[in-house]
């Protein structure tokens, strides 16, 4: 495939510190709070002309067994202040900030990200989630929460809302014509009123139209419920899948359900996660993954891991040891809380386990480090660059969201030597062509979305 016909790869930022992923104990690792952590990814990642920063959130800190437990970092400070902050040290960098739809209600959402778009010149991003927990109730609204099957319609409403709203205003809505003393260009601007199932609510938006019109939308959605949302809603939606066919197929499905909800498949980017390790050559790169991934699996942690999917106390066990022979216990009170348990059946995930411990002879750490995998980019820079350009020229995304264990300096190593490599090879920019997010990652204009509608 020529330069001029390849795919450009999206790339994103990720700074990591809700998980056991991030090497906090690392000698070179850095604050997961302090700005200066914050600038200096940001800056890296508009230095290698990424896309975004992406700032992941967690609404409640994670406990076992009634305890708070260090395996997930703490301390993770306001989104929407740190956004605002990089704003004012990046040009063209994309601000992307994970907030909730369901403890957050859609006037204050649209306020915050139409704000965070005008103080950036067009760059903010909203990565929507949902939470149906009363766990991370507690610490909203009197414990409220909604049940499981109710947070996507709670999500598709607070959507629904916050874009009626980002409209309310047009783009030449303020005229303000000095020597006529004419400040708007019709008396209802910014006029609204909404009422569904979720919300009731009337008056005067606040923010005039943005730079994007409306901010970029970003979701994750893998149940059929959270994939046809994503389809219908988002700008870009997050894959679990790091490896081909099965990303290639999940590429195709969202793709499909999004032409099916009446938009343009280019309206919608597949970005999966992932993380990395480079090395001078494939087997130094093979022992620096074997090594951080070690490191990062403790056998405390791998107890823990596994106590998501059995349910149950699993500290009697041996990490070194066989998988546990016992059942899992979905009937009984939660023992982890304020973490999502993504496997759908306990007992099918169980039984995988323990045919992956037996066929590779494995023991209990060894199979969650073998099995709870994030997809990572292991190889020389080269085999790195080529591994994320085939991916996506095969259609098994639209780019990566790239993260390091090691906070804040591990995207360095990426942007020095895999960057100028997927330049080369006319996969990605040398330049900032847009002025807005939306204009770098290839998306239509707001506006004309708003118009198609």
């Amino acid at each position: 495939m020529s330069s001029s016909n390849r795919k450009q790869v999206i790339l994103g930022a990720y700074l990591g510190g809700v998980n056991h992923h991030t090497a906090w104990w690392d000698p070179q690792a850095g604050s997961q709070i302090d700005f200066s952590s914050f600038e200096h990814t940001a800056r890296t990642a508009e230095r290698g002309k990424f896309d975004f920063f992406f700032l992941a959130e967690g609404l409640i800190l994670r406990e076992r067994a009634g305890q708070v437990f260090d395996q997930d970092i703490i301390g993770r400070p306001d989104t929407f202040t740190v956004l605002a902050s990089i704003a004012a040290v990046t040009e063209h960098l994309g601000l992307a900030g994970t907030i909730n739809a369901t403890f957050n209600e859609p006037y204050e959402l649209a306020r915050q990200f139409a704000s965070l778009d005008h103080l950036s010149g067009g760059r903010a991003a909203w990565n929507v989630v949902t939470s149906f927990d009363a766990f991370t109730g507690q610490n909203f609204r009197r414990g409220g929460f909604l049940h499981r099957d109710d947070r996507y319609v709670r999500a598709e409403e607070t959507v629904n809302a916050v874009r009626e709203l980002w409209d309310s205003w047009a783009a030449d809505d303020i005229v303000a014509d000095k020597e006529s003393g004419q400040f708007l260009a019709r008396p209802d601007a910014g006029a609204f009123a909404i009422r569904g199932q979720q919300f009731d609510i009337e008056g005067r938006f606040t923010v005039p139209r943005s730079p994007q019109g409306r901010p970029v939308l970003l979701q994750a959605g893998v149940s059929p419920q959270g994939r046809a949302f994503a389809a219908a809603n988002a700008d870009a939606v997050f894959s679990p899948y790091g490896k081909l066919p099965e990303a290639a197929g999940f590429y195709r499905d969202i793709k499909a359900r999004a032409v099916a909800a009446g938009r343009q498949a280019d309206d919608i980017k597949i970005l999966p996660s992932a993380s990395f390790v480079l090395g001078d050559t494939e087997a130094e790169a093979i022992e620096k993954y074997h090594e951080v991934r070690n490191q990062q699996v403790t056998g405390q942690t791998a107890l823990i891991l596994l106590e998501q999917i059995w349910n149950r106390d699993l500290s009697a066990f041996d990490p070194d040891g066989p998988v546990p022979d016992i059942e899992p216990d979905p009937e009984a009170p939660p023992i982890i809380q304020g973490r999502a348990f993504v496997h759908q059946d306990r007992f099918a995930t169980v039984r995988k386990l323990r045919e992956v411990s037996e066929a590779k002879k494995l023991s209990l750490r060894e199979v969650v480090i073998d099995q709870f995998e994030r997809g990572p980019l292991v190889g020389t820079p080269e085999q790195v660059a080529q591994q994320i350009d085939d991916f996506v020229q095969n259609d098994g995304s639209d780019g990566f969201i790239l993260g390091s264990h090691l906070v804040p300096t591990g995207l360095d190593e990426f942007v020095d030597r895999v960057v100028p490599l997927l330049q080369e090879r006319g996969a990605l920019r040398t330049e900032y062509s847009g002025t807005t997010l939306r204009d770098n990652l290839g998306l239509r204009n707001a506006d004309r979305v708003a118009a198609d509608a």
